[in-house]
């Protein structure tokens, strides 16, 4: 950490803002966040950001990809160093993170190591893929008579394991959102059975809301199949539960059929 101890007597005043891209249709990004980018002086973007998004940063700002993708990122550590540094050396760094940086985005981890080194900072919500990727094909997380209440848990986890609390999500009656999630489909299918939910609708939706959306619907018992006839792949949301018989009908039966002649 000597080397940032270098830039400490620097101007302007360093700041560190974390802003939410949200879900992916550039135009679900909040007022808030415009004006952050447009005054930032060093935006950090992750693959998941629409690259629209950079239209309105001012000119002459300098704009670092830090890929947050399997095997094209760059590490939590180096981005934290690039936060820091590029604040005091030019003022004021937008980190733009895909959906809402406080929903398995790290964003609470760059705050807290950029006020270790004196940094103002601010955060900015996202609209966040849990709820807008469901939104979008008309599945809503919560409706009255099917779900009260929903869960939003990650597929993979520090150690590379699901959340233990999939089981327990899947002994009520919410809707559970699962992200991170698509190297998991055969745990998820396991979990469901296991827990008697093997039959519980499910909706596998990549690139949701934007215009390379795909969504496929299910049942869980059968999810790994479901993505495989359907060419799924990440970045996906995976919601579990009854409100799931709201997409699309035929939909349904396209992939629930396409699901059973792989059998």
């Amino acid at each position: 950490m000597t080397k940032l101890a270098n830039f400490k007597d620097l101007e302007p005043k360093p700041k560190l803002t974390v802003v939410g891209a949200g879900p992916g249709d550039p135009e679900l990004i909040t007022l808030k966040a415009i004006k952050a980018l447009k005054a930032a002086d060093v935006v950090l973007y992750d693959a998941l950001s629409a690259d629209e998004l950079l239209d309105y940063c001012k000119e002459g700002a300098e704009k670092i990809y830090v890929g947050k993708k399997p095997g094209e990122s760059h590490s939590q550590d180096a981005i934290n160093f690039m936060i820091v540094e590029k604040a005091y050396m030019y003022g004021h760094v937008v980190r733009l993170k895909g959906g809402d940086p406080f929903i398995f985005g790290r964003g609470m981890e760059e705050l807290e190591y950029a006020k270790q080194f004196g940094l103002e900072t601010a955060y900015i919500p996202g609209i966040s893929s849990s709820v807008a990727a469901a939104g979008y094909v008309n599945i809503p997380l919560t409706t009255r008579g099917v779900s009260e209440s929903f869960w939003v848990i990650t597929g993979t986890k520090t150690d590379g394991t699901i959340s233990d609390d999939l089981r327990i999500a899947l002994q009520t009656k919410a809707t559970v959102v699962v992200l991170m999630g698509m190297s998991k489909l055969a745990e998820i299918a396991h979990i469901s059975e296991e827990m008697g939910r093997g039959d519980l609708p499910v909706a596998i939706i990549q690139h949701g809301t934007t215009d390379k959306q795909k969504v496929a619907v299910g049942v869980a018992k059968k999810i790994k199949e479901l993505a495989v006839c359907n060419n799924l792949s990440n970045p996906a949301v995976i919601v579990l539960g009854d409100v799931v018989k709201y997409a699309s009908i035929n939909q349904i039966e396209l992939n629930i059929s396409n699901s059973e002649s792989q059998q």
